[in-house]
């Protein structure tokens, strides 16, 4: 009988923590409610994804690979035919989200939820035509270090630069065009990506864009340098107030409308919940969660 070999596996130098950083998600979560950061960004409970943020994702990713194409072939068919492909690779990456969001792979409510995602295509080449952009970047992931130290994060969807040198923000959301609430949100969002495009380039974003794909609208906002500066004490001011609800664990619950769409609900005592046994203030690396996940899409 032979005798098998042995090995000696060398074990590799475990990777350095991330520093702590703040995404356009995560602070818009605290402003929302502090409790709701400490859920998500250092509870880290599990959140059941719905059907329409993963139709959003995968329209997404449609719109990222759609500029894979030679300008010429950037037609909604060629749109529409990445859809299915799409759907595939994320279930091939997540074999479980068939089954959180359909009643498996025959449920005859796929296919129709799956044709949902191209009359938001559709909306797209109404707002513009793609075969006459070469954007610089898409899913670009940006981090920048304000003076006073705080990390910013995030993953812009797509980053137009003219031959001027001028700079252009797009942002895809597959929902309705918001109300005011809504819309200060999503420009808080967009406000996030020029103040770190600022410090990155040394240069203000002529223009940040929001299409809304879903009635076909879209939201244009020329910000300034002034304006991105104190958005930038903002964002100071709740990086400082997450870290001092950190180190006590008092994050509060801020009620409100938004509470009967929070996953979260049973465990927060505005509710008559009782949240998780507080973990203490993370590790770098539990703090430094990006703008959303690889997989579900915030709108």
């Amino acid at each position: 009988m032979d005798t098998p070999a042995t090995a000696t596996a060398t074990a590799e130098p475990a990777a350095p923590p991330r520093r702590p950083a703040l995404s356009p998600s995560r602070a818009g979560d605290f402003k929302q409610c502090p409790l709701l950061y400490r859920f998500r960004a250092i509870d880290r409970l599990p959140e059941r994804p719905t059907r329409a943020q993963i139709r959003g994702t995968v329209v997404h990713a449609v719109l990222e690979q759609l500029y894979d194409l030679p300008a010429a072939q950037r037609s909604p068919e060629a749109a529409a035919q990445l859809v299915e492909p799409v759907w595939e690779e994320l279930c091939a990456a997540a074999p479980e989200l068939v089954g959180q969001l359909f009643d498996g792979p025959d449920d005859p409510a796929l296919p129709e939820w799956l044709a949902g995602a191209r009359p938001l295509l559709e909306a797209y080449f109404r707002l513009e035509d793609p075969r006459r952009l070469e954007p610089e970047a898409r899913e670009l992931l940006v981090e920048a270090e304000l003076e006073s130290g705080l990390l910013l994060r995030g993953y812009v969807d797509r980053l137009d630069v003219a031959p001027t040198g001028q700079i252009r923000v797009v942002d895809y959301k597959t929902g309705a065009a918001p109300r005011q609430v809504a819309e200060a949100r999503a420009l808080f969002q967009m406000k996030f990506y020029a103040l770190a495009l600022l410090h990155l380039r040394g240069v203000v974003p002529t223009q940040l864009r929001l299409m809304y794909l879903a009635d076909g609208e879209s939201l244009t906002y020329e910000p300034d340098e002034a304006e991105l500066r104190r958005f930038e004490r903002t964002l100071h001011a709740i990086w400082q107030a997450i870290l001092t609800a950190g180190r006590d664990g008092d994050f509060r619950p801020s009620p409100g409308p938004l509470c009967d769409w929070c996953s979260h609900k049973t465990f927060c005592p505005a509710w008559d919940g009782t949240p998780p046994a507080y973990p203490g203030w993370p590790g770098d690396e539990a703090v430094s969660s990006v703008d959303e996940s690889a997989l579900v899409r915030a709108e």
